[in-house]
């Protein structure tokens, strides 16, 4: 059957339009044995030591970006934090909140873009919840995933794991995601249409740890950039931070655009970024690692784990293509608004 045009209230009633709405667009895209289950709770074949959970709500400004839109934030950022843990994500719950009046043909689209995402990262989305509140009050939609995941490996993989002598590694260009809404956002143009970096990291962290466990943490340095989570783990593992400003990567039309906007790109999201901290004697292994799969292919060691200075330095330092030591802090406030 056909939907209306827009959804109404009606559609988060638990009734006939209810029923019509997760039979007729989200079961039609995330169908699988799981949901066909249709009870309230969905009985899952997990046997696991070790289960590793997270959850994450996406309210990104504008819904659709180059690179990507809020489907493919939400499962890919929900699928990366399990990733981190050095797990293995098996399934997701997906809760909306929509807002009176909301496009049902966007709608769709979002909830394809979940499903492509979902195969991608082998992951299935096996729950769900469905809101709408009047108009005015949910900005178009709101998504909140849950993941699930296995660990398949002795791994110990923490942020308080971090050790003076550790390298310091990243798969790739920082500053991206944020920039691609930014630019999208306020119509702005460099030259070149700036993409997300959006994707799903597990397969490259699945390549990793085929190749070595000894990693000490993984991160995503999602909302407040590099700059902040490196801070939050030179903060758990009570060690200092130095980074090297020439080993960063940024891309031309990325710099540019935090140049004229008065950007700092350490501390702009990401989102199809890791940080890899383990032994420098196995840091060439993940590099090996990282190098032969599609999203690690410019990894590069930026930067080393020294021991905790107890004076009044920072914990987190970049040294400066000139020689000289940049104290990276905290991000105080919010660079970038609404962008995951």
């Amino acid at each position: 059957m056909k939907l209306p045009d827009r959804i109404d209230l009606t559609h988060g009633s638990g009734g006939l339009a209810s029923a019509r709405l997760i039979e007729h667009l989200f079961k039609k895209h995330f169908h699988n044995d799981f949901l066909a289950q249709s009870n309230d709770a969905t009985l899952l074949p997990i046997r696991a030591d070790k289960i590793v959970v997270s959850t994450d709500s996406h309210v990104v400004s504008p819904l659709f970006f180059p690179g990507g839109d809020i489907g493919s934030l939400a499962v890919n950022g929900t699928v990366n934090d399990v990733a981190m843990a050095g797990a293995k994500p098996l399934y997701l719950t997906a809760g909306f909140i929509i807002e009176e009046g909301f496009a049902t043909a966007d709608l769709e689209r979002i909830v394809s873009s979940m499903a492509n995402c979902a195969r991608h990262a082998k992951v299935a989305i096996v729950a769900g919840d469905t809101k709408v509140v009047e108009k005015g009050n949910a900005d178009g939609l709101f998504i909140n995933t849950t993941g699930v995941g296995v660990l398949e490996h002795p791994l110990n993989i923490s942020g308080n794991n971090a050790q003076p002598g550790d390298a310091i590694i990243l798969n790739g260009s920082i500053g991206d995601h944020g920039v691609a809404i930014l630019s999208y956002r306020e119509n702005l143009s460099f030259g070149t249409t700036i993409e997300s970096d959006c994707a799903a990291l597990n397969g490259l962290v699945a390549r990793i740890v085929q190749q070595t466990q000894h990693i000490h943490c993984l991160r995503d340095p999602t909302r407040g950039g590099l700059a902040t989570s490196l801070n939050e783990i030179a903060q758990q593992s009570n060690v200092k931070i130095v980074i090297e400003e020439e080993h960063l990567l940024i891309k031309p039309e990325v710099e540019a655009a935090c140049e004229l906007l008065g950007l700092d790109p350490l501390y702009i999201a990401n989102e199809g970024k890791l940080i890899c901290i383990c032994p420098k004697a196995h840091a060439n292994d993940v590099l090996n690692a990282m190098h032969n799969h599609p999203l690690g292919r410019e990894a590069r060691i930026i930067g080393e784990v020294l021991e905790k200075d107890n004076g009044l330095n920072s914990p987190v330092e970049m040294r400066t293509i000139f020689g000289s030591h940049r104290v990276i802090d905290w991000l105080v406030g919010e660079q970038l608004p609404r962008i995951c």
